[in-house]
């Protein structure tokens, strides 16, 4: 192989100005006639087509010098195709604790059979009628809270998979628990709907009520008992809190904006135990499960290094296969950046007859 050689800035001849460079590397290749048919190759020398260009460049020697960068991945893409398939597992599981608590209903024993059992809340705080209205209130508040905040956010197709998979995941946890352990009711005040057995439209009837209905007292959908281990209420007080803290800058007015939700969840999980609508347990393992499933997966997500490292036990979860899909492009923290959700097209700013101001002065000169 043999490339053109350019002369140095010292050499008499050369005449290098101070523009840019660019250089042009010329290799000879054998040609088909040059190489003998015994296999053997012909010495390597300048075929007539390489000098005469070498000398056309010993002429100008005024050339550009241009550096081509690889194009860099994106670290934070959409992916607006697995936000939607995991809505998809969210609403598939919220349906299925519908389903769930239709068959739990069934087993729930007979206040006169198996009274409430005894919780040491209850001993202390009596109930009150208005306490369970105030938690589906605040409930409903911090959910439109954290979908308007959503809507606003840049990378809102990360986080959003990332709230519907700890919410599907969650509800999962909770089908699990109050289906191999059935609670008698907590309070006497409890009036449940009579049991179906085996009307099957009837239960398809109030699946569909309650799904529908946001599985809420105050929409008149939520009429069955068995559904406490865990509390679903208490789910989402705690979730939509723990979403609108993370992804929220810091400064000094959200600080007051975090505060009034951290209110709104607090005061709505202990109307929970106040209405007498859930056993304390019930509250307790509900936030205990929500606050480490959502430490536990933006720890991973979070910090890189963790992910192929041997002694990350986090990476034991079963639920690790999915997390590698949703996170497998995501190569950097998730920054709190706020955009308009809809970006207008920049043309409807412009005014129509700027692009043509210049011609006109020309003319009017």
């Amino acid at each position: 192989m043999a490339a053109s050689k350019f002369p140095k800035s010292g050499d008499s001849n050369s005449h290098i100005s101070s523009a840019n460079h660019i250089e042009v590397t010329v290799a000879d290749r054998p040609h088909p006639q040059d190489t003998p048919d015994n296999g053997r190759q012909c010495n390597d020398r300048p075929s007539r087509f390489s000098r005469s260009f070498a000398k056309i460049l010993r002429k100008n020697q005024d050339y550009l010098q241009i550096t081509i960068s690889e194009p860099k991945l994106e670290q934070l893409p959409a992916e607006w195709w697995k936000t939607g398939v995991v809505f998809l597992w969210a609403l598939l599981n919220l349906f299925l604790t519908t389903v769930m608590i239709t068959v739990v209903h069934e087993r729930v024993p007979d206040k006169s059979v198996s009274p409430p059992l005894p919780d040491k809340f209850f001993d202390f705080v009596s109930r009150k009628d208005w306490a369970f209205r105030v938690t589906e209130v605040n409930g409903m508040l911090l959910v439109t809270a954290w979908f308007l905040q959503w809507l606003f956010l840049k990378h809102k197709s990360i986080i959003g998979r990332r709230f519907f998979f700890l919410l599907g995941t969650l509800y999962l946890y909770r089908m699990v628990t109050m289906y191999i352990t059935t609670l008698p009711v907590p309070s006497d005040h409890m009036n449940c709907a009579p049991k179906l057995e085996d009307d099957h439209l009837g239960r398809i009837h109030r699946i569909m009520q309650l799904f529908f209905g946001g599985g809420l007292s105050i929409t008149g959908s939520h009429m069955m008992c068995g559904d406490f281990l865990y509390s679903g209420h208490t789910v989402m007080l705690t979730v939509t809190f723990l979403f609108i803290r993370e992804y929220s800058p810091s400064s000094w007015y959200w600080t007051v904006y975090h505060l009034i939700c951290w209110v709104l969840s607090a005061v709505g999980v202990v109307c929970i135990l106040v209405a007498h609508e859930h056993y304390s347990i019930d509250v307790v393992v509900a936030y205990f499960v929500t606050t480490r499933l959502f430490w536990w997966y933006h720890t991973l997500a979070n910090n890189q290094s963790l992910l192929d490292s041997p002694h990350n036990y986090l990476n034991k979860v079963w639920w690790r296969y999915f997390f590698r899909f949703m996170e497998r492009n995501v190569r950097a923290v998730v920054p709190c950046v706020f955009s308009w959700p809809i970006s207008l097209p920049r043309a409807s700013f412009k005014i129509p007859c700027r692009r043509y101001s210049k011609v006109q002065i020309v003319r009017e000169e």
